[in-house]
């Protein structure tokens, strides 16, 4: 990532960050199942807690961004563990998907073409790190 989009990415995070994780973990989730209907039995029925994780997650990645490789061993651990919850490389697509939707739905008039192009940047680093680790 360039630092530009490092930058952008940090900054429309922190934006982000003033709605409240249980809204936009719901709207994550549901645009994730509608899209991919199946992967919901993969979850508990309650999702609040994962709510928070994937708000955590992000906010420690988005920290660290410019650092990555220092969160190595946390990110391979992540995804090992996504391997035994029974995540397949083709579903990180849809997570992607849900992601940036939900990025572009909370940001609002803050999202535009060159932020996207930082998330997609940014998602599209991790994800590719998680399935190396997950699947070498």
């Amino acid at each position: 990532m360039t630092e530009r989009q490092i930058l952008l990415v940090k900054k429309t995070w922190r934006l982000f960050q003033g709605i409240n994780p249980t809204t936009t973990g719901d709207a994550f989730y549901s645009k994730l199942f509608a899209d991919k209907p199946a992967l919901r039995k993969m979850f508990p029925a309650g999702m609040n807690e994962q709510y928070r994780k994937l708000f955590d997650m992000l906010t420690a990645i988005v920290v660290r961004l410019d650092k990555l490789d220092q969160m190595s061993d946390e990110i391979e651990a992540m995804a090992k563990r996504h391997v035994k919850y029974g995540v397949k490389a083709a579903h990180y697509q849809y997570v992607g998907n849900a992601l940036l939707w939900t990025l572009e739905k909370g940001l609002g008039s803050d999202w535009n073409h060159e932020v996207k192009g930082a998330w997609t940047v940014c998602y599209n680093l991790i994800s590719e790190k998680m399935i190396k680790s997950a699947y070498a």
